[in-house]
């Protein structure tokens, strides 16, 4: 029988900043997690080509938020890393965001400032005064040859669903660039934590406040904990409620097979992240991970991502239906006193690493509106 004054389910970036927050208020705190180890899909680890990677995926941290960034680097010193992606669009290589580099390589023209560029994307658009759903997004912006070089097909494999069958909103995060800028990220900070994600959420949880159980699902043992004042929250909304809402319909989330492979050669590919938008492959992109800090070995690693619909849930995907399903489940959460629903999967909406952090703060601050200037824990030397 476990006994505590804040309970948690998960132990990613939600739980976890919950957690330091209200160990350091003086609270007994307990998280449950389910898998065999800390920092949910941020988990990081060395390898045996003793190279840092993400068992879930290449995770890249920026933010124009200055209260996450001071937060953040309270549990880690970090590295400045401007995040760079190419595609294989037929035999071209581009850089993605679409920029003036992407348009001249693809269609063979000679653009060379941002007033050209616009008055190309401005000629090719296909407007719409309001896009109802992703193509009709990104018709409205780069119109209808990049989308179908670069958008329509990767959609597809990255969604099971082209884009006319998703919110304009999946498509209208994507950036276009009316310069030579290929940076994927505009945001202020941009950076790695020096020593991986995993480090700087041992960090985070290190307080003598905090017991973690891990390799434990929370509906197994929810009967053997009491004396809670509060429970947070971070796994699917519908598995919280048994599903009562998706008898006939289920929420829908995708997950990623992640495929490693090991080669003898210095490097695989010439970019850390490189994506596949065609249908010549089945995968989304190829992460090399040795790109990432400058890493040195004799060999690399690399992983192919596929995305699937059985597995780990990573992305909610966002339509009406699914938006009609899950407003059941919100209106079931609204009536609970003190469980509160935190983070991606809870609220079954995609967020950024550095709007799960700002989420969780700002529900904390907003719980315990008397106690955020509380004591932190300490970052150790890295």
């Amino acid at each position: 029988m476990k006994h505590c004054d804040i309970l948690i389910i998960g132990a990613g970036i939600s739980g976890a900043v919950l957690a330091e927050r209200y160990a350091n208020l003086g609270k007994k705190v307990l998280i449950v997690e389910k898998r065999d180890h800390i920092a949910g899909n941020c988990y990081d680890f060395m390898d045996a080509n003793n190279i840092l990677v993400s068992k879930y995926g290449a995770h890249l941290f920026h933010t124009n938020f200055e209260e996450v960034w001071e937060y953040v680097n309270r549990f880690s010193n970090w590295y400045d890393w401007e995040h760079k992606v190419i595609a294989r669009v037929g035999d071209k290589t581009v850089p993605i965001p679409v920029n003036i580099t992407t348009v001249n390589t693809l269609f063979g023209t000679s653009i060379s400032n941002k007033a050209e560029m616009a008055e190309w994307l401005e000629a090719n658009r296909v407007a719409f005064e309001k896009p109802s759903n992703g193509e009709e997004a990104v018709l409205n912006r780069v119109g209808v040859e990049l989308y179908e070089k670069m958008f329509k097909h990767y959609t597809k494999k990255q969604w099971d669903k082209y884009p006319a069958e998703l919110d304009a909103s999946v498509l209208e995060r994507i950036p276009v660039r009316q310069d030579y800028d290929d940076r994927y990220f505009s945001d202020k900070y941009q950076a790695l934590p020096k020593g991986g994600y995993t480090q700087l959420f041992e960090n985070m949880l290190s307080h003598e406040n905090i017991e973690v159980c891990l390799d434990t699902d929370f509906f197994d043992v929810r009967d053997t904990i009491q004396g809670y004042e509060k429970l947070f929250y971070t796994g699917p909304v519908d598995r919280y409620f048994e599903f009562k809402h998706s008898l006939v319909e289920k929420l829908e989330y995708r997950s990623i097979n992640f495929v490693t492979e090991m080669h003898d050669v210095e490097f695989y590919q010439e970019n850390s992240v490189v994506n596949y938008p065609g249908t010549e492959v089945d995968f989304t992109r190829i992460i090399e991970y040795k790109h990432f800090g400058n890493q040195i070995s004799d060999r690399t690693t690399v992983v192919k991502e596929f995305t699937v619909d059985e597995g780990e849930p990573y992305y909610p995907v966002p339509n009406p239906r699914n938006q009609e399903i899950y407003s059941k489940y919100r209106e079931e959460a609204e009536k609970l006193t003190d469980v509160h629903f935190v983070g991606r999967l809870a609220n079954y909406k995609y967020f950024n690493m550095d709007q799960a952090f700002k989420n969780a703060l700002e529900l904390f601050e907003s719980l315990e509106p008397t106690m955020t200037e509380i004591p932190t824990t300490l970052k150790t030397a890295v």
